[in-house]
């Protein structure tokens, strides 16, 4: 059975000084951060889960490829303005329209629909064709360099794949890993989603707690999982005193790998997503504003934006966000994830964005999803990306109509402000 869009009303979250003395012993891991906390000069809001590495002087410019945003879908709706922002002015990206209908391409195999239970009916995913008249995302720009024969999938001591970038006047060589599904089909318009890892882990990490081979050969997408940088102190630039060159050279990064997937793979654009795990959440915010003309959705697992976090900037697309975090201890070294979730939150619906908002007690961990025997430990993660294609109209969702599939965790809800967390104790925490 589906659960039905509920307003139930938000859990009340204790008083913030005895949840800082509770995290008093992940705080003295802060004073690592204390070189930030002088620049910032704004109070407590930092992130980190292990020692910050010390940060390089290596000034950021643009990648080596021309591709770059080709522009928001705009044939719905003007690009959005700042409404009330927690964390200050926002700014707003525009772009051209694109085109409004494509001719249907099938795909092999017989990818899996959502339960819909006794509710009746169904929706169109990302596997489907668009419905007629729907707007469609922008065409995904070439590569402007060569591409590399991309290595697929990952096996303990393999190479990773390798684009270089112009950083600073040098040449860096960025990596990333490509995860596929083993028997994808020559013609198989496959998805395409992003997973930027955590600060303590690297695209290894990610790959193996997220069972990611397995999940693509079940659900049929492909990951996209980059590594982080050397010369950043929190692995991607989204905090304050990041530079606006850092930030567009992560872009441009993103942009490059897209161009060269799309290249030897048939990439569905209708259905360019992308996801992060506390640091890298921060960063997919980020990317959200910043490249939400391509994103069809992004999902934040424990980050967020404001205080010490880049600002929301808004873009043209509405796109659908998961935003989740782990309750009101949701700490991690001097970042309260809860605050940061909120502001993005906030930004989001106040500029018609559709928001699930999923909140679990286990602190600054990795979300306990519940999932059915044979899937993989983020199959929420998953259906959520598939269930929500670039051409659904500014704060649709499949869910406001048919409720929230049966898969999803019982915590999260529609609508900031409505997710239950859990009632048994969690005593869980990460950070480290």
């Amino acid at each position: 059975m589906n659960r039905a869009p509920s307003g139930v009303s938000e859990r009340g979250h204790g008083d913030f000084a005895q949840r800082r003395e509770k995290m008093a012993g992940v705080m003295r891991r802060g004073l690592l951060c204390l070189p930030l906390l002088a620049a910032l000069a704004c109070g407590d809001d930092l992130v980190g889960e292990t020692e910050v590495a010390t940060p390089g002087t290596t000034e950021p410019t643009t990648g080596t490829s021309t591709a770059g945003p080709t522009g928001p879908t705009t044939t719905q709706t003007p690009p959005e303005t700042s409404e009330g922002s927690m964390s200050g002015a926002e700014t707003t990206t525009t772009g051209a329209p694109t085109s409004t209908s494509e001719p249907p391409t099938s795909t092999t195999g017989d990818p899996p629909k959502a339960d819909m239970g006794s509710s009746g009916g169904d929706f169109l995913r990302c596997h489907d064709a668009p419905p007629d008249g729907a707007t469609l995302a922008p065409d995904i720009p070439a590569y402007g360099g060569t591409c590399p024969t991309l290595e697929i999938g990952y096996m303990e001591g393999q190479a990773y794949n390798v684009l270089p970038q112009q950083l600073g006047g040098g040449t860096v060589e960025r990596q990333f890993l490509v995860i596929a599904p083993e028997d994808a089909g020559p013609d198989e318009r496959l998805p395409v989603i992003f997973l930027w890892h955590w600060l303590g882990g690297d695209a290894q990490d990610f790959y193996e707690r997220g069972d990611v081979q397995n999940a693509v050969n079940q659900k049929r997408f492909i990951a996209v999982i980059p590594e982080a940088r050397e010369g950043l102190l929190f692995k991607w630039p989204f905090s304050a005193i990041d530079s606006d060159a850092d930030l567009e050279a992560e872009f441009q990064f993103f942009d490059d790998m897209l161009s060269c997937v799309a290249e030897q793979f048939s990439v569905n654009k209708e259905c360019v997503s992308s996801t992060g795990v506390s640091a890298g959440a921060l960063f997919t915010s980020q990317l959200a504003g910043g490249r939400g003309d391509v994103l069809s959705s992004f999902m934040s697992l424990s980050g967020g934006t404001g205080g010490a976090i880049k600002p929301w900037t808004a873009p043209a697309h509405k796109m659908p966000a998961m935003v989740l975090w782990g309750g009101p201890d949701d700490f991690c070294i001097l970042i309260d994830f809860e605050q940061t979730s909120k502001d993005l939150e906030q930004n989001l619906e106040a500029g018609g964005h559709f928001v699930l908002e999923c909140v679990h007690n286990c602190n600054h961990s990795t979300p306990p999803f519940p999932v059915e025997p044979g899937e993989t430990a983020f199959a929420p993660l998953w259906d959520f990306f598939l269930d929500h294609p670039y051409w659904l109209a500014p704060g649709e969702s499949p869910y406001n109509e048919f409720g929230i599939p049966a898969g999803m965790p019982d915590w999260c809800a529609i609508g900031a402000g409505n997710a239950v967390p859990p009632p048994e104790p969690c005593d869980k925490n990460e950070c480290s």
